[in-house]
């Protein structure tokens, strides 16, 4: 069955739930987008980034010309890199992921980090006298916002939002937005559950998706011995309760806080299995007992960008 859908704040509908394509690898990643729209999944979420469009469009389109589903029943989001944030920058790269994905418009477009990185070269430039850091933009995503907005006034993009974004910069977006952003797209899952920035987004009517919902174990910097949050012994006495997975219980927990997980998976029976999750109520105890679990168990750090002065995770939320 396909996922329910909420209302954005321009009116549009997302669906509650998607597939994310974060590090699924070439050769895998268009049989999984295909396995997920016959699945039932409707929102699918790439970003220019992830270096894996072009075969995320071949399965889009090979759904839609063998008549599976239409362009209108897809959400697709694609994000801007950090790379691409001067304003005039914006527009050439929504335009390229239009380009790889096959599409005439997408549905939502976010920046996907507010740290800006010099323009013109590698996704990731690296300082000559740093192993990890790259080297900074001193573009402000304010100035960027406004671009974010005429793409959207030219509907290449019928929403525009954020990622990684604290409220903080969230607010300095809303007090020059004349385009209200739709979207903060974060890391979110029991570990890291994001109450008060889940909070202060629906406060400004701004919907929250969940990256990394289940933790991203198979994250290329994972360590041996890193905690494995569907292994955590205390969501899989509660997965039992249900008779359901870890996953299922973890994507309904989230689902039941008010956000939109965006699972990554290549492999079909999981694919399915993620998606399977409307048809169970968490009880409002496992929901509190689960909130508990928190333990700022971020993941995702964007360790390349530590020191930027628009880094976001210096700030409380």
């Amino acid at each position: 069955m396909a996922a329910p859908t909420v209302k954005l704040n321009n009116g549009r509908e997302i669906p509650v739930f998607g597939l994310g394509t974060w590090k699924s690898k070439p050769g895998e990643v268009t049989q999984a987008v295909k396995d997920a729209i016959d699945a039932g999944y409707r929102h699918i979420d790439c970003a220019h980034y992830y270096e894996n469009e072009a075969e995320v469009g071949v399965a889009i389109r090979d759904k839609i010309s063998s008549g599976v589903v239409k362009r209108e029943d897809l959400f697709v989001t694609s994000k801007l890199w950090s790379t691409f944030l001067r304003p005039d920058l914006v527009e050439g790269s929504l335009r390229t992921s239009l380009k790889n994905l096959g599409l005439e418009y997408l549905d939502l477009y976010l920046i996907h980090w507010p740290c800006a990185l010099k323009e013109g070269g590698a996704f990731l430039p690296k300082r000559p006298d740093h192993e990890v850091l790259s080297i900074f933009s001193d573009v402000d995503y304010v100035d960027t916002w406004k671009a974010m907005e005429d793409v959207a006034k030219k509907g290449l993009a019928k929403s525009i939002g954020v990622s990684n974004f604290s409220k903080r910069q969230l607010e300095r977006i809303l007090e020059i937005a004349t385009i209200k952003p739709v979207n903060n797209q974060i890391e979110c899952h029991p570990y890291l559950n994001q109450k008060k920035l889940i909070a202060f987004c629906k406060s400004k009517n701004i919907a929250v998706t969940a990256y990394s919902p289940l933790g991203s174990p198979d994250r290329p910097w994972a360590k041996p011995g890193d905690p494995i949050l569907t292994e955590d012994p205390k969501i899989k006495q509660i997965a039992a309760k249900y008779k359901k997975s870890s996953a299922q219980v973890i994507l309904r927990y989230l689902l039941q806080n008010g956000v939109i997980p965006i699972p990554k998976s290549v492999n079909k029976d999981r694919i399915k299995q993620n998606i399977n999750i409307f048809d169970f109520d968490l009880s409002t105890e496992d929901v509190a007992t689960m909130d508990t679990f928190d333990c700022n168990g971020r993941v995702c750090w964007f360790v390349e960008a530590v020191g930027h002065p628009h880094y976001p995770f210096n700030d409380e939320y």
